[in-house]
């Protein structure tokens, strides 16, 4: 068995990239940007799965900026990453109130520690992500909730049809239409993208008893600079336009959302819940309870 495993090499390098220097807090501090608004959208996205009540956990959290939002909508929070520097300097600036340096393929906390586990764009950070999908179920009394884009290959019938039918002739034909089937990021981790299909056999496995969908669309790009304030309207309205042409296509059915909050639910919602999920466009399946159980 070699020593350098490649899990090793990527947990290296997610830690180094959050231990640089520089102020890494300026997304959770300039709350004027571009940047701002994107994320404060995708949180906004599970708000009716949020109770004062309920105890969370944040994995993959980098800065803080999930535990931050929780923080402020009054939940009991713990931010975890597996490098610690940002999340200190978010502790110490107030913007958390308390966090703890963990791998989310194995977390150090009990079972049911938790009620809610956000993880929200890190999961396909990971080597090996289901390991983080059954650490996180484990220490959830609730559910898990993921924010992550989704796999096109899988989401998307035509795309499915198209590479069963040049399969038959080229294994890599479809990559001249598939472009960012392989898709790497430069810290050095592949894109593990996710799909309905493989968080529902996932749940299946592990005898859960129901998930939930809400697909949304973001727009992100190199060439434009993300960190200007709103009141740019030259980049702020190509943003918000780019995101409306591309809700307008999902809506007739031609492409699916490109990301999706996905819950992965440990134990059944309430009523109450339920009814807040459905008015907030989820998606809701309740999954069939294994017969020889």
């Amino acid at each position: 068995m070699k020593d350098n495993k490649f899990e090793n090499t990527s947990y290296a390098a997610h830690e180094k990239f959050y231990s640089g220097p520089g102020n890494p807090l300026t997304r959770i501090e300039n709350t004027e940007t571009i940047n701002y608004w994107r994320h404060q959208r995708m949180y906004s996205m599970f708000q009716p799965l949020v109770n004062k009540n309920d105890k969370w956990l944040t994995v993959g959290d980098g800065i803080g900026t999930d535990a931050n939002w929780l923080m402020k909508k009054g939940t009991d929070v713990m931010a975890s990453d597996i490098a610690d520097n940002a999340l200190k300097m978010s502790l110490e600036k107030g913007h958390i109130k308390k966090f703890q340096k963990e791998n989310a393929e194995r977390l150090s906390f009990a079972d049911n520690s938790f009620d809610f586990v956000l993880c929200k764009e890190a999961y396909h950070h990971f080597p090996r992500p289901y390991l983080g999908i059954y650490e996180m179920v484990r220490v959830a009394r609730k559910g898990v909730v993921l924010i992550e884009p989704l796999d096109i290959g899988i989401q998307m019938p035509y795309m499915v049809w198209l590479k069963n039918v040049l399969d038959r002739f080229d294994t890599k034909l479809i990559d001249k239409v598939w472009k960012n089937r392989y898709s790497f990021e430069t810290i050095g981790n592949y894109v593990y993208k996710i799909s309905e299909r493989e968080i529902e056999k996932a749940a299946m496995g592990l005898n859960l008893p129901a998930i939930a969908f809400r697909g949304f669309n973001d727009y992100y790009s190199t060439k434009l600079d993300l960190g200007q304030p709103t009141s740019n309207k030259s980049i702020f309205n190509k943003v918000k336009s780019k995101i409306s042409r591309r809700n307008f296509l999902c809506k007739l059915g031609l492409i699916p959302y490109s990301l999706s909050v996905t819950v992965i639910f440990t134990s059944k919602p309430s009523t109450e819940m339920l009814q807040n999920l459905k008015q907030n466009n989820f998606k809701y399946i309740e999954l069939p309870e294994n017969p020889y159980l």
